[in-house]
């Protein structure tokens, strides 16, 4: 998510600075986690594959600047959900940063407080898994209910995030509150796009599931990852163009 410029501004940066910076040091020990458990050359590839999806949603498809920050799609618990939290929050982190250095070097003043924006949120859906969620259960096993619980708490921890920062950079002033409340409602409709789409990658992972098991009935850590990252890639901007129109 993009914070919009001037929000938080002066010495008030030195704080995003520092949650970015704790943030940051959280992803990278779920980083080197998962090259533990997974070696090397399994995490690249689903880091690869995990960062070209962020970054997709968060630069190729529609996005509009609302209130206090801009709206995107950010395909967050899905991709906790696929890959798990080391190669999700890689994604993410490097995801936003590629087109701030790329393409607009003005959001980099932003970058500390936008990455903890889209990854404080995952690690809390992160411990909330360990809780909905028994350990080792393939993505496809997952149960409907529990996949639309972690895609909601993360959803709603982007829009808390965000109200944060634009109350501590700009205050409780009525002006203020109105554009985190307009970009809050703003938000809440690309959500429930995020939300349809975040069932339909599991219904699908759950149909390709079916069938692999008429020949073998293992379960790789990512089932049908170009299927399914097809889905992720194409699904939303088709659903964008036909049902929902921004102001």
């Amino acid at each position: 998510m993009h914070i919009e410029p001037g929000t938080v501004a002066g010495a008030k940066l030195v704080l995003s600075y520092a949650t970015g910076l704790a943030a940051g040091c959280v992803a990278a020990n779920l980083v080197v986690e998962t090259m533990r458990e997974r070696g090397v050359l399994s995490f690249a590839m689903q880091a690869i594959a995990a960062t070209a999806l962020v970054f997709t949603f968060l630069e190729i498809l529609p996005h509009f600047a609302v209130g206090v920050s801009e709206v995107r799609f950010v395909p967050g618990s899905t991709l906790f959900l696929l890959f798990g939290p080391g190669p999700a929050a890689f994604a993410l982190a490097v995801g936003l940063l590629l087109p701030s250095i790329l393409f607009v070097s003005a959001d980099l003043p932003q970058y500390g407080m936008n990455v903890t924006t889209l990854l404080v949120p995952l690690f809390a859906i992160q411990a909330l898994a360990k809780r909905l969620i028994p350990s080792n259960t393939a993505y496809r096993n997952l149960q409907y209910s529990k996949a639309l619980a972690l895609s909601t708490a993360y959803q709603s921890g982007i829009v808390a995030c965000v109200a944060f920062w634009a109350l501590y950079g700009a205050g409780f002033g009525a002006a203020n509150l109105y554009h985190i409340g307009w970009f809050a409602v703003s938000y809440a409709l690309v959500a429930l796009v995020q939300l349809e789409g975040d069932l339909a990658v599991l219904a699908l992972a759950k149909q390709i599931g079916r069938r692999d098991c008429g020949r073998s009935c293992r379960q790789p850590h990512v089932e049908g990852m170009l299927p399914l990252i097809t889905t992720m890639a194409v699904g939303p901007p088709v659903l964008l163009k036909r049902c929902i129109r921004f102001p």
